[in-house]
């Protein structure tokens, strides 16, 4: 991921040339000027935002806001839940300098929020630093304040000038493209900067098959049904995937433990853990105003060793693999994210792995996402349909 040090604002390409010329405006400034823009994020935060003043007594509607940290959930609501095509959405990077400005506030989350300080920049600078700490996590979630402190802001009143503005970043090579043309249009010369990550996009995407598709990313953003979890069978969940799961998810953790320790989770038999509540809503910005977020987030724990000391087994992997695809229909999976089990910590090679994988995957008639294995660079030729589906 991007080690990202200066300051971000998230906004529509339509809005582009119109920033580039008047900088990044205020809500207050943008009604009183009738500037035309297009709009991404919903009107019941926007009114959120103007009921809500600095210590000034100030509306936020006076005041461009940026953030520490662009990937947050603001983002992933914009992205997925604004009706903009993901390739319009960009963000647009501005000089740390402006935090030398004596007039702006520093917020110790999102503004709007409950439980957030909105600070003048004399008190805010200190606790700039540990801003910077908190945003810098690939996750997040509301038991500890992680999902508000990521949306951290810096408010400036009226607007950021042009002269601040150091790059932008966009989520694909089209997207790439058609910002270059607007800033020829107007001859300006920006750095853009594809960076599909912070758009919660993988960061490449083969199509195997009409179903199964091989990803390099994060799986845990697939926003597929259920998730596959590789796990041993004595209850330890010390790394990779598993150590993920462990600390964002604590009650897959207490599930998992309570499989192992009655003797239920066994080599060649996954254990469908259906929780109730969706990975959109605990990573979207005000998930309870979202009309149509995914309804539920599955985790498959799948056994592809007894003890966590061991090599993978690959023929329990395939034993796995066989009741995953006999048993997927009634236990109703309707899309899957799946790793290279058994790559990576379990020792086995995608050249064995890859094709046994693709065999039973690719007579699933669902929706598919196979995880690549990122611990070495996998050779071109094991990655196409001669190999993986001979």
């Amino acid at each position: 991921m991007l080690k990202l040090r200066g300051l971000y604002y998230i906004t529509h390409i339509n809005n582009l040339a119109s920033i580039l010329e008047k900088g990044i405006l205020s809500h207050n400034l943008i009604e009183r000027e009738r500037i035309q823009h297009t709009a991404i994020y919903h009107e019941e935060i926007i009114a959120l935002r103007k009921s809500k003043t600095t210590p000034d007594g100030r509306s936020l509607w006076d005041f461009a806001n940026l953030y520490f940290q662009p990937r947050n959930a603001m983002l992933y609501r914009v992205l997925f839940y604004s009706g903009a095509s993901r390739d319009d959405v960009i963000v647009i990077g501005v000089k740390g300098s402006i935090l030398n400005r004596k007039d702006i506030f520093i917020t110790t989350g999102n503004a709007a929020s409950y439980g957030s300080q909105i600070l003048p920049i004399k008190e805010g600078r200190k606790i700039i630093k540990n801003i910077r700490k908190d945003v810098d996590r690939e996750w997040w979630a509301n038991e500890d304040g992680s999902k508000r402190k990521l949306m951290a802001e810096c408010l400036v009143p009226e607007k950021v000038s042009p002269e601040y503005i150091q790059e932008i970043y966009v989520p694909s090579w089209k997207s790439t493209e058609k910002v270059k043309g607007i800033l020829s249009s107007i001859s300006i010369n920006i750095p853009v900067i594809p960076e599909p990550e912070i758009f919660f996009l993988p960061t490449r995407e083969i199509p195997l098959t009409d179903n199964v598709h091989l990803i390099e990313g994060d799986m845990f953003l697939s926003r597929m049904q259920t998730l596959t979890i590789s796990v041993n069978t004595v209850g330890a969940m010390g790394k990779g995937l598993a150590s993920r799961a462990k600390y964002q998810f604590p009650d897959v953790y207490v599930s998992y433990q309570d499989l192992c320790k009655k003797g239920t989770l066994k080599i060649g038999r996954p254990y469908l853990y259906k929780r109730e509540i969706s990975l959109d809503y605990i990573l979207a910005d005000e998930p309870e105003r979202l009309a149509n977020f995914n309804l539920q987030t599955w985790f498959l724990l799948f056994p592809t060793k007894r003890h966590w000391r061991e090599f993978a087994d690959l023929r329990g992997i395939e034993e796995g693999l066989k009741w995953l695809l006999d048993n997927h229909q009634s236990e109703g999976i309707t899309s899957l994210a799946i790793p290279a089990l058994g790559c990576g910590l379990g020792w086995l090679e995608w050249g064995h792995v890859g094709p046994i994988l693709c065999k039973y995957l690719a007579k699933m008639e669902i929706p598919v996402r196979l995880y690549l294995p990122m611990e070495k660079r996998i050779p071109e030729e094991q990655l196409t349909k001669n190999f993986l589906l001979e």
